[in-house]
């Protein structure tokens, strides 16, 4: 089978997913370290081509950017904890901690059973890298989640509470900053290994099942 081909009504797909990020500031004391929830939801897609696959995608994709859709996402949603302890005239932060809300938007071919067999190699290899991609970004959050934290504890004291309400705020902001450059970055570097990573894929599987129906 010529997987190229196959390929070639996929090439829409320029950008694998998202990230949604958000940040909530509150003031009130929570355990010390980071609370991260994750949960996955999945979109079903129909379709017997490439083609028909490939217009579900982009019809029941999570939503990004206003009007436009995605084969994968993930959302993110940061939000602090904070309480202040003022002595001896000044302030410092007593308790923080960062919590994190990941939410996974991935496809569900209902199709799959008795696909032929160079679509489901297709499906399988872009649904997998699709579900890697989200999973990093989701790892990527995590990890900037800790180091917020870290980073707010560590926050010297500050003449006053609201001295330091400001530097948590922009302490905040930068951590925040720092974060979405790395999804960005991480985002660019799959953009630019796209077409090689799957075709990569898609060969790594035909093989896999060729070599199952074998035995």
């Amino acid at each position: 089978m010529n997987f190229v081909s196959v390929w070639a009504s996929w090439r829409v797909l320029a950008f694998l997913g998202t990230v949604l990020c958000g940040l909530v500031a509150l003031a009130s004391l929570a355990k010390a370290d980071p609370s991260i929830r994750k949960s996955t939801v999945y979109f079903s897609v129909s379709g017997r081509t490439a083609s028909e696959l490939d217009n579900a995608l982009m019809r029941n994709g999570p939503k990004v950017g206003g009007m436009a859709r995605h084969p994968g996402a993930a959302q993110i949603k940061f939000s602090g904890d904070i309480k202040y302890s003022e002595t001896k005239g000044r302030c410092s932060v007593a308790a923080a901690r960062v919590n994190l809300n990941l939410r996974l938007i991935l496809p569900n071919w209902k199709n799959r059973a008795g696909a032929p067999l160079g679509l489901a190699v297709l499906w399988d290899s872009l649904a997998g890298d699709i579900h890697r991609h989200e999973e990093r970004h989701a790892e990527i959050a995590t990890q900037h989640a800790r180091q917020m934290e870290q980073a707010l504890k560590s926050l010297p004291p500050q003449k006053t509470c609201e001295e330091m309400q400001a530097l948590v705020t922009r302490t905040t902001d930068e951590q925040i900053a720092l974060h979405d450059e790395d999804q960005q970055r991480f985002d660019r570097v799959e953009m630019a290994n796209f077409e090689a990573r799957i075709m990569r894929l898609i060969k790594e599987r035909q093989a896999q099942m060729q070599a199952s129906a074998a035995k």
